[in-house]
C-alpha cells in the first residue's frame, strides 16, 4: 500500500497463468472493510426485487358462475346460500389469498448498492480470490481454448477450475462475444461485462477475473461517481 494509503499494489497475470507484472488498486474500490450488515441488507433487497408474483388467487366475485341462487330462501330445511361459488362452497373462490398486486419491491440506495460491491470485491481480494488479467484472447470460439486458459490460471489459483459449483465469473471491459461463447458450455464460469457486476452476482462465484484491469477498473470507478 502506498504512503497516502490511496492505492494496493497487486499482481497481474497472463492467460498463461505467468506473472506478467503489477498494478495500483484503489483503496476506496479494494480495500474496504467487510460490512455484513450493508452486504445483507443489498442481497436481500435485490433477491426480493427479482422475486416474480407467481401466485394468485381469485375471489368469488372472480370466479367464473354462480350466479345463479342455488336454491330458494326457505322453505327448503337447508341452510340459505346466494351463490355458489362462495369461499366454503367447492370450486368457489378463495377468501385472502394471495394475489398477484403482491408487491416484494425494496428501495436500495445507489450507495449503498456500490459500497457494497466495494466491500465484497475488497473482501475477495484480501482471500486471494481477484484475478487480474492483463488479457484474455482466444484464437476461435472453442471451448477447448477457454478450458486450457483455466487451467493455465489453475497453476496459481488451483481452485479455479473445479468443475462443481460456481467458480469464477470473468469480468470484460466491454462486450466480447468470442469469450461467451468459448465459455457458456462450462457451467463453473461465467463471461460478463464490469458495468453489470453486482453484488448478488458476485457473491454466487468464488473467484473473480478482472480482465484488462485498467479498463476494468475505470468502468468500476465511473459506477462511484
Amino acid at each position: 500500500m502506498s504512503n497516502e494509503n490511496t492505492t494496493m499494489q497487486t499482481k497481474i497475470y497472463n492467460q498463461k497463468g505467468k506473472e506478467a507484472g503489477a498494478m495500483e488498486l484503489p483503496v476506496k474500490m479494494f480495500g474496504v472493510k467487510w460490512n455484513a450488515n450493508l452486504v445483507h441488507q443489498v442481497v436481500t433487497s435485490m433477491m426480493s426485487n427479482a422475486r416474480p408474483t407467481v401466485a394468485d388467487t381469485k375471489g368469488r366475485g372472480e370466479v367464473r358462475g354462480g350466479g345463479k341462487k342455488p336454491w330458494q330462501q326457505k322453505g327448503t330445511g337447508r341452510a340459505r346460500h346466494g351463490s355458489s361459488r362462495s369461499p366454503i362452497w367447492s370450486g368457489g373462490g378463495v377468501t385472502h389469498g394471495p394475489l398477484a398486486e403482491r408487491n416484494f419491491k425494496k428501495k436500495i440506495n445507489k450507495k449503498m448498492k456500490t459500497k457494497a460491491l466495494a466491500t465484497i470485491l475488497s473482501a475477495k481480494l484480501r482471500d486471494g480470490e481477484v484475478v487480474l488479467l492483463e488479457g484474455l484472447s482466444l484464437a476461435a470460439p472453442k471451448v477447448k481454448l477457454a478450458a486450457e486458459t483455466l487451467a493455465n490460471l489453475a497453476k496459481v489459483f488451483a481452485k479455479i477450475n473445479y468443475k462443481i459449483g460456481k467458480r469464477a465469473i470473468i469480468a470484460t471491459a466491454g462486450p466480447d462475444e468470442n469469450l461467451k461463447k468459448s465459455f457458456r458450455n462450462i457451467k463453473s464460469t461465467l463471461v460478463e461485462e464490469v458495468r453489470n457486476l453486482n453484488p448478488l452476482l458476485l457473491l454466487n462465484y468464488k473467484y473473480v477475473v478482472l480482465v484488462k484491469p485498467e479498463e476494468s477498473l475505470a468502468v468500476l470507478e465511473g459506477r462511484r461517481k
